[in-house]
């Protein structure tokens, strides 16, 4: 009864009978913008001040509670159509303010028992906004990271202050992976003035996969974030040079997973009223081989479960967030999360 019904959860995640009837593993990697989770303290040089008991969201110590109590929530269920437990193997997360909170995350009762290990560094964005990575040991240990800055000026050629890139190297169940976490820069200001931005970071995160493909062309390379542009965009297709087409790809290509999810009209986030694929995961080819041996990419999704929506109203199926300006309304992000499977035959034979 046991192995029918370990055969059965495979087959939710879309594997064949015949791949579900071997012993096979599988991961779950996603990616989550959190949504401000910040602590409730005014952190001297950093534009926290919103975020402080006194300030215009009213910030309070229940509020920032409720906050961890949601994402807790939200991660602990991620890939539970996919019959995943316990949270992502590996999780790439944006808009958190410090270690300190995502230590505070990784210590929530629905949290606690998969022993979440923290990556982090502090940005120069102004806000104190930064990205990090959350792993399990039982899946992943990390052998080296760093955190590349994102050199910015505006026309006056003064800097303009934004997120550094994260990048993690280490082991995945015996086989080397990498991981690019981002939070490129914005379209405040206007999607046409701000895209050279986004074109940069773009160009950025390239040059660290060339880095490690230099090293090991058949390197296995995550670039995951909220990258602030859909996949059909320039700053994803020409500056990091990612497709939507797997089969089809060129030299320098990598396969962006989000890709056909946004041909089907399947968002991650609202922009202006406009369904939006902004957070993404795109992937180098050597997780597309055909050794079963080795992990490979199964399939991509969207967490859009609709306990995380608006149930009603103009924004009925929109991202239940934690503010509409400064009106708390206790939801989890105006982002859903998103992720990929990844499996592999454990017997080591195809």
């Amino acid at each position: 009864m046991r192995v029918r019904i370990i055969i059965l959860l495979l087959l939710s995640a879309g594997l064949s009978v015949a791949e579900a009837q071997q012993q096979v593993r599988a991961g779950l990697i996603a990616f989550y913008n959190l949504e401000n989770l910040f602590d409730t303290i005014d952190t001297p040089g950093v534009l926290d001040e919103e975020f402080t008991p006194e300030g215009p969201n009213k910030w309070t110590g229940s509020r920032y509670l409720e906050k961890l109590d949601n994402m807790a929530l939200v991660i602990s269920r991620i890939g539970e159509d996919d019959g995943w437990s316990g949270g992502p193997a590996v999780l790439g997360v944006s808009e958190i303010e410090n270690r300190s909170v995502l230590e505070d995350l990784a210590a929530h009762p629905l949290l606690k028992e998969s022993n979440y290990q923290i990556v982090h560094y502090d940005s120069p964005d102004l806000r104190g906004v930064d990205v990090a990575l959350m792993y399990r040991p039982r899946f992943f240990w990390v052998t080296a990271s760093a955190s590349p800055s994102l050199p910015l000026t505006n026309d006056e050629g003064e800097p303009v202050y934004t997120r550094d890139q994260l990048v993690v190297s280490g082991v995945f169940d015996g086989e080397p992976m990498h991981f690019i976490v981002g939070h490129w820069p914005s379209r405040s200001g206007g999607e046409l003035t701000t895209r050279p931005r986004r074109n940069a970071a773009a160009a950025l995160s390239r040059r660290l996969v060339d880095s490690l493909l230099a090293i090991d062309n058949s390197a296995k390379v995550f670039v995951m974030g909220d990258l602030n542009d859909d996949p059909v965009d320039e700053s994803l297709v020409k500056y990091l040079r990612a497709s939507g087409k797997p089969d089809r790809l060129k030299d320098d290509e990598m396969f962006n997973t989000m890709f056909p999810l946004f041909r089907r009209g399947i968002g991650s986030l609202n922009y202006r009223d406009g369904m939006n694929l902004f957070d993404q995961i795109v992937i180098t080819p050597s997780l597309l081989g055909s050794d079963y041996s080795s992990y490979r990419f199964r399939h991509a999704r969207v967490f859009n479960s609709p306990f995380l929506m608006q149930k009603d109203g103009q924004y009925k199926g929109y991202p239940l967030r934690s503010f509409v300006g400064t009106v708390w309304q206790g939801g989890y992000s105006d982002h859903f999360p998103v992720y990929v499977i990844i499996v592999r035959n454990s017997s080591g034979t195809k």
